[in-house]
């Protein structure tokens, strides 16, 4: 039985990310009158969230001599990006459906990469079945405890810099990022927020369990996860979670926004937490909206 993480994983992964991440900075604003705070996680390396689960699952046990994974992009990136900063070569698999912008990155930081299948289930097989190489060390999107665990010194960072905020709003793929939010958030609502097309968590937590969701938006490439992760989703089914959806349309519309107001260039995912509080569904007078990527 997986061994879930907790708040103390989270305090042990940001000693053990520290050498290899940015610690992004806060940014305390208005909108309309309405006070808000936004996590620029945006600017990290490999220019998403996700470089900080790759590391510390990297870092996590023994050190692997080959490091494999399957990613809709963003994932992979981190994955490459981790695996070259300590020195491990690395295969990402993606669909053939992976957007230019990724793949190239992907291949820019060293990892050789293969496209495979149509869909990320299909890269994933794939993928799965290369990490059966003795050495090798498969690293999950977001069903990993180590892996979550990561993914919440974003939120730790967050609350440790601007202790005011009462919400930690975040846009959920498979759930990695959003359960890390409810390990670190110090008792803080954690709004989880998915394009209606594409909402794996909220099926999940509406059903009681994890079950399959399909996958329509433009955020598909980040946010396009078929069913939650088991680890996530035990997290995310007994903590404090606010569970939110918004169209494309608004979700295009807050991207906008972002860069009108403040000339924050991210990619449709990271928006998403922004359309749920330009539309009111985000509770709390002062939420941090952590903006988590820009591999657009």
């Amino acid at each position: 039985m997986t061994t879930l993480p907790t708040a103390a994983s989270v305090a042990e992964a940001a000693a053990a990310v520290a050498p290899h991440v940015r610690r992004t900075p806060v940014l305390r604003a208005e909108i309309d009158g309405r006070p808000l705070v936004l996590k620029l996680e945006h600017l990290q390396r490999g220019g998403s969230f996700k470089l900080r689960g790759a590391v510390n699952a990297l870092t996590a046990g023994p050190r692997p001599t080959h490091v494999v994974t399957a990613s809709g992009g963003n994932h992979g990136i981190a994955v490459a990006t981790a695996a070259a900063s300590l020195r491990l070569p690395a295969t990402v698999y993606v669909p053939v459906t992976a957007p230019e912008a990724k793949t190239r990155r992907i291949e820019a930081a060293g990892a050789r990469l293969v496209r495979h299948g149509a869909t990320y289930g299909e890269a994933a097989v794939a993928a799965l079945a290369e990490a059966q190489a003795p050495g090798a060390r498969y690293v999950s999107a977001y069903d990993d405890p180590a892996v979550v665990a990561g993914q919440g010194t974003v939120t730790a960072e967050a609350v440790a810099d601007a202790p005011e905020i009462d919400a930690v709003v975040v846009a959920a793929g498979g759930g990695g990022l959003s359960a890390g939010a409810a390990l670190a958030s110090g008792g803080r609502t954690v709004v989880v927020v998915e394009p209606e097309g594409c909402c794996c968590v909220h099926r999940a937590l509406e059903a009681g369990r994890p079950v399959d969701a399909p996958v329509d938006s433009v955020a598909a490439s980040a946010l396009g996860a078929t069913r939650v992760g088991e680890v996530p989703f035990a997290l995310l089914s007994s903590a404090d979670v606010v569970s939110v959806l918004v169209t494309d349309a608004e979700l295009l519309a807050a991207q906008d926004r972002l860069w009108e107001e403040f000339r924050l260039a991210v990619e449709p995912a990271a928006a998403v937490p922004l359309a749920a509080w330009l539309a009111g569904r985000v509770p709390g007078e002062r939420a941090c909206l952590v903006l988590c990527g820009a591999n657009t």
